[in-house]
């Protein structure tokens, strides 16, 4: 294998890195990983080669680039894994969500914006806390339905917690807001 491989350059992420295809994954290591194959690849220790070598290059620099940035963050590694197992998430087509969780979502919202418009801080960073708790919790059951090959699960996990990151920005934009 040549540091350029094409047959490398298509393998998928967790065989780039080494890692075995799973959610739970050491964050440390993996920033190590991408290190040191970044050093091998980046398009700057190739500014001598031909013009085709260097796109080759540029190509496996954003390759690697994409593969670190979908394994660090939690929800896009189990987004992979899913697609990797040929299970499609429908995020654009299924919506179906529990009513408790729909209800206890709407309620956080409710919360949320009758803090920002009092100008609680305070309160705001409560319910930041609360719904990190809950994500963190999320995460847990994610990693179990995966590991246990329970896709349909998975999928369901991975489409709240999409709603609930989208809501924790929310939050995170309030605050700044009331604390600007």
């Amino acid at each position: 294998m040549t540091i350029f491989d094409l047959e490398t350059l298509r393998q998928d992420f967790f065989t780039l890195f080494g890692l075995s295809r799973q959610q739970g994954l050491d964050a440390d290591q993996l920033e190590l990983l991408y290190r040191d194959i970044q050093t091998k690849v980046h398009p700057d220790k190739h500014a001598h080669l031909s013009g085709s070598e260097k796109r080759l290059a540029m190509q496996w620099s954003t390759h690697v680039n994409e593969a670190y940035q979908t394994l660090k963050d939690p929800l896009r590694r189990a987004r992979y894994l899913l697609h990797l197992a040929g299970h499609d998430v429908r995020l654009e087509t299924n919506t179906a969500m529990s009513a408790e969780f729909l209800i206890a979502q709407m309620e956080l919202r409710e919360a949320v914006a009758e803090a920002k418009d009092a100008g609680d801080a305070e309160m705001l960073d409560g319910l930041h806390r609360r719904l990190k708790k809950e994500v963190r919790a999320e995460f847990g059951l994610l990693q179990q339905a995966l590991d246990g090959n329970s896709l349909e699960r998975a999928g369901e996990l991975v489409r709240q917690l999409m709603f609930q990151e989208k809501l924790l920005q929310e939050i995170d934009n309030a605050l700044a807001l009331v604390e600007g």
